[in-house]
């Protein structure tokens, strides 16, 4: 219903024949076979066959520009600091994931490789990324507590990686399905993960995670809990099991939490001025090594440790198809979230710099990085905000700061590594908990998050509180369903509004919003600002009825009564509304209205019920007199209107059939159409 201010209104005599004749295109489209024979057949011309392998592989474009001068030095620098970075969380993620020290090495060496070369982002850091850890721990705890947990000259810590490389093939299986999104253009799944969804699920992951550490930073020898409500029962193990707290664990956790989290802070608070943030996870884990080998703290205090951490690389295996029937549901909820924070941190961090960022690009890379490595050992992964963030603040400027990163924990893999033998478990533990502060300052943005919107509030604290009190997998599913849920609501009751006219422009707005606005004599304007569809078509009844202060049932009722008897009259209204057919605030009939303008410009879509209640509405206010007139109507609306019969009744007044094209194409004046 709107136009500019300086567009002239033209009259329907005005307007040529061949513009009001103005006949659409039939719609074309392909079949879901003949979409993907188009797309074979476009990638297997000799000339796009060069360029595809481009879009696979993104680095074929980027290193040939490369420039050494302007960008090597920045790459270096910033891949020698993830790379430090990375070896302790390796060996604490390791851990979370219940795995060997090594694996967690393993797989940050080789997804930044795969990264490097596939990705379209120039700041995300993929490899072991908290939540995933925890998600595949829990699956591996599951296994190893099964019966059939073990398999013919295997011990634990063999079954454990082979659960976890059985599971990461599984998720790069199902994202290589995502792969074949990607091929398709369908990159657009991410969008089902909202914000809020996944703020509240890494908050209430993070609380899952901090809660499994506690019994590394007291030396307690609790079992890992698993399944519904373990994140309670972990904090009723731990309760009871306090008073055999080891003192020595204690002690070095509360020093080490004492040294890191400050420094940590001023890293943050001075990250402007300084070229590089200070080192200290790596530096405390060094001195903790020295001083728990030197004082023995393993033999003299019970205090757990690393242990063995071997060197080298072992031979590449094949995973074990008897798990996938058992690891198919767990596979499920960490390729999803594995995909969407990859996503996430591409995009942010490609706005920022001012580059453009390929979701489909990101879906076939984080896929390679998860399918490729599970035959090396490897657990499941994706970008981790903590190293990204890293990554990005020094200087970062392509993905060969992900090679030089590889190259520094190749060196752990080959010499470093057996080192770490005396590195205490509690230290590892301290580690992890202090990179999860970034999920757990997000309940400082929930108010401010209720006053912008409290739906998008309510669905962070049902998703963290279930990803915390339940599981990470179902407090993930009630989040999507929640806000779907949500979506639904906002579109069962929206707005809805009579429109007035701006002084003398053919501009029209809400009533209620704004002052000084006139209306057309004799004439409503009503505005349904949402597709119009079955979960809110008696909504649509309802508020029409009540806006326009017109009901065609209550004025039947009035004049099948009495006139004169007024009693009898409000007596029918009554009944009729205790009935349920009419509106609680539907008004007495107003004899002043002759014509109903229905602005159709904020629906996108009306599917077969709400299109019978237009026929309806249509139907009841023609019997009354009023002429119901449709505004603003987008094509795909105008074709199903069409299809559903609407224009032949609607053409039943001869004098307004020009004008009601006019207001189908959102052409002409309201004031001219409703003279």
């Amino acid at each position: 219903m709107e136009d500019t201010s300086n567009k002239a209104t033209l009259r329907p005599q005005e307007i040529p024949d061949t513009f009001i004749s103005l006949e659409e295109h039939e719609p074309t489209g392909f079949s879901s076979k003949e979409f993907i024979l188009e797309k074979a057949r476009a990638a297997c011309t000799p000339g796009s066959l060069s360029s595809s392998l481009r879009r696979l592989l993104p680095v074929l474009d980027w290193l040939p520009q490369y420039s050494p001068r302007t960008q090597l030095l920045g790459d270096v620098i910033s891949g020698l600091l993830v790379g430090i970075v990375a070896i302790p969380q390796s060996i604490s993620y390791s851990l979370l994931a219940n795995q060997d020290p090594i694996y967690g090495i393993y797989t940050n060496f080789f997804c930044n490789i795969i990264y490097a070369a596939a990705a379209t982002s120039r700041h995300a850091s993929v490899g072991s990324f908290g939540v995933l850890c925890l998600m595949v721990g829990q699956s591996v705890t599951r296994h190893l507590h099964s019966p059939s947990n073990g398999t013919e000259g295997c011990d634990r810590s063999c079954y454990a990686i082979t659960v976890a490389l059985s599971l990461s093939f599984l998720v790069g299986l199902y994202q290589v399905q995502i792969i074949l999104l990607g091929v398709l253009q369908m990159g657009f799944v991410a969008v089902y993960l909202s914000e809020p969804l996944l703020s509240g699920f890494v908050t209430g992951s993070s609380l899952t995670i901090i809660t499994s550490q506690m019994k590394y930073l007291l030396g307690l020898k609790t079992p890992r809990r698993d399944g519904v409500g373990s994140f309670v029962l972990t904090w009723v193990d731990i309760f009871s099991s306090i008073h055999n707290t080891n003192i020595c664990d204690l002690l070095t956790s509360l020093v080490a939490l004492a040294v890191i989290v400050p420094v940590k802070e001023l890293n943050e608070r001075y990250k402007a001025r300084m070229k590089a943030p200070f080192p200290i996870e790596l530096l405390v884990v060094i001195v903790a090594t020295v001083i728990s080998h030197y004082f023995d703290f393993e033999r003299r205090y019970h205090s757990a440790v690393c242990g063995d951490i071997p060197t080298g690389f072992r031979t590449p295996t094949v995973p074990d198809t008897s798990l996938f029937p058992s690891l198919a549901l767990d596979a499920v909820p960490i390729a999803v979230i594995g995909f969407a924070m990859t996503v996430s941190l591409a995009e942010i961090f490609g706005k920022k710099h001012g580059y453009a960022v390929s979701a489909n690009q990101e879906m076939i890379a984080i896929g390679l990085c998860n399918l490729i490595p599970s035959f090396f050992y490897c657990f499941a992964s994706s970008a981790a905000l903590t190293k990204t963030l890293l990554k990005e603040s020094t200087g970062s400027q392509t993905q060969l700061s992900g090679l030089v990163t590889s190259l520094v924990l190749l060196l752990v893999l080959l010499w470093i590594a057996p080192l770490f033998y005396s590195l205490q478990t509690s230290i590892l533990g301290v580690v992890t908990i202090v990179n999860l502060r970034g999920g757990l300052r997000k309940f400082r943005d929930t108010p401010a998050m209720w006053r912008l919107s409290r739906l998008d509030a309510v669905v962070w604290w049902v998703t963290m509180l279930c990803s915390t009190l339940v599981t990470t997998e179902i407090g993930l599913l009630v989040g999507v369903c929640f806000a779907l849920l949500c979506v639904i609501l906002r579109t069962q009751r929206p707005r809805a509004t009579l429109l007035g006219r701006v002084s003398h422009r053919e501009v029209y707005e809400d009533q209620a919003a704004y002052k000084q606005l006139s209306s057309v004599a004799n004439v409503k304007i009503f505005r349904f600002e949402c597709s119009l569809y079955y979960a809110n078509k008696d909504y649509f009844k309802a508020v029409l009825y009540q806006k326009t202060g017109l009901n065609p049932v209550l004025h039947r009722t009035h004049t099948s009564t009495d006139r004169g008897s007024r009693g009898a009259g409000f007596g029918c209204l009554k009944q009729a509304r205790r009935a349920g057919k009419v509106p609680e605030g539907a008004c007495a009939p107003s004899p002043d209205m002759h014509t109903l303008i229905l602005d159709c410009g904020a629906m996108q879509f009306i599917d077969t019920a709400g299109l019978s209640v237009l026929k309806e509405t249509h139907h009841d206010y023609q019997e009354l007199g009023v002429q119901v007139l449709l505004a603003n109507c987008n094509p795909s609306i105008r074709q199903r209107l069409r299809e559903g019969g609407w224009a032949a009744s609607s053409h039943s007044h001869p004098q307004k059939k020009s004008c009601w094209r006019e207001l189908w194409l959102g052409n002409a004046g309201t004031r001219d159409c409703c003279k």
